[in-house]
């Protein structure tokens, strides 16, 4: 796939580091956003690239949103309307291509294939819901190193339960811990399919909308285990995630806080490491584990729509470069649709994806790895 050459991207250079990102102009829905960087919208044959819609007023960032996809092979966009999912919930199977997202309290699959249906894959129980209300079923949907089934962290009730519901349809779920108070972010490690990865959240009281903040954010849960932290001691962070050997947690120090940075914590010996100091949002690795991008707030307070900038850290140099800037966007699209910029590498790790707002509308972005690498030599 080469952005270069394709008549579905328009370039636009960045005046400071001269790199050039590849924005999609062929246009299905009114914002076209980037995936939550958790997960991987691609597929190993790198044919086809997922991608959130919205078309406003209708649904918002917590549900409501749809799903695109860009064929790179037929040069083209299709859009599934009956693809509204929850959260961050889609999941794209490597394999096949096919996607999956919540919606209810079922998960469910389609393919990239025009002509073809949706499917349930597997339904909550009525009997474990119990009649109590259903509300967010994942954060984001992740496989377990099996393969065999996804993490879940329902709020069902007024409790957070993680757990697994299976892959395949076959298989019963499972409650691996419930919680009192939110948690979320479910993350199955990556080469442990009995270990998960949660977050503590901040967590408003339903009836007297009270909030309580976290103290202790990261906490694994092994099957069949009482949870434990991931810090030795209370510690806030945000925005984690397993590196890919599934030895450490990643996660971001805030700008206001002692050390900023983006932290690796090693989840045996929980040594913490700082391997790029400076004001981060969210942030990913490639592979390889050499490479970094994130995201960062350009403004004194964070809202939803801020400016933001999106930059890359080359690991070979230790040199980073700040390659797109994405200007303010604090209307009605700005605030309900989570557009945070949310780099990842995608593509066999040879482009970083990404939201924008640099054409004054919501656009998904790619940018090419080794013009990234180049800049930082």
């Amino acid at each position: 796939m080469n952005c270069k050459e394709s008549p579905l991207f328009i370039p636009i250079l960045d005046d400071a580091s001269k790199v050039t990102s590849y924005i999609l102009k062929e246009r299905v829905a009114p914002l076209q956003q980037s995936f939550y960087y958790i997960n991987n919208p691609t597929d190993i044959s790198e044919h086809y690239l997922w991608f959130y819609c919205a078309f406003p007023p209708s649904g918002s960032g917590a549900y409501g949103r749809t799903l695109a996809v860009l064929d790179f092979q037929n040069q083209t966009v299709r859009h599934f309307p009956d693809t509204q999912f929850q959260a961050a919930s889609p999941y794209v199977d490597p394999q096949t291509a096919d996607v999956y997202w919540t919606t209810g309290r079922a998960i469910w699959r389609r393919s990239p294939e025009e002509k073809t249906m949706p499917q349930c894959v597997y339904e909550l129980p009525a009997s474990a819901i119990d009649n109590r209300e259903t509300g967010r079923l994942v954060t984001h949907l992740t496989r377990s190193a099996d393969g065999q089934r996804f993490a879940i962290d329902a709020r069902i009730g007024l409790q957070y339960w993680f757990g697994t519901m299976p892959f395949n349809g076959k298989g019963d779920f499972e409650i691996w811990h419930r919680w009192d108070r939110q948690y979320n972010h479910a993350q199955f490690n990556p080469k442990d399919a009995d270990l998960m990865l949660c977050a503590q959240e901040i967590h408003t009281d339903p009836l007297t909308g009270i909030r309580s903040f976290f103290n202790n954010r990261l906490w694994i849960i092994k099957r069949g285990q009482k949870p434990q932290p991931v810090f030795s001691e209370p510690t806030a962070v945000t925005h984690e995630w397993w590196d890919p050997a599934g030895q450490h947690v990643c996660c971001i120090r805030g700008r206001d806080q002692e050390n900023p940075g983006v932290w690796r914590v090693d989840i045996d010996s929980k040594h913490v490491e700082n391997i790029w100091p400076g004001e981060h949002w969210h942030a990913h690795q490639n592979q390889a584990g050499n490479y970094l991008v994130s995201d960062s707030v350009d403004e004194a307070s964070f809202y939803r729509g801020c400016a933001s900038s999106v930059k890359f850290l080359n690991g070979q140099t230790g040199k980073d470069v700040c390659f797109a800037r994405n200007p303010q966007y604090p209307c009605f699209e700005g605030q309900n649709y989570h557009i945070d910029p949310h780099p990842r590498f995608v593509l066999g790790d040879k482009y970083v994806c990404y939201t924008t707002t640099v054409r004054g509308c919501v656009d998904l972005a790619l940018v090419c790895v080794d013009e990234l690498v180049s800049a930082t030599a």
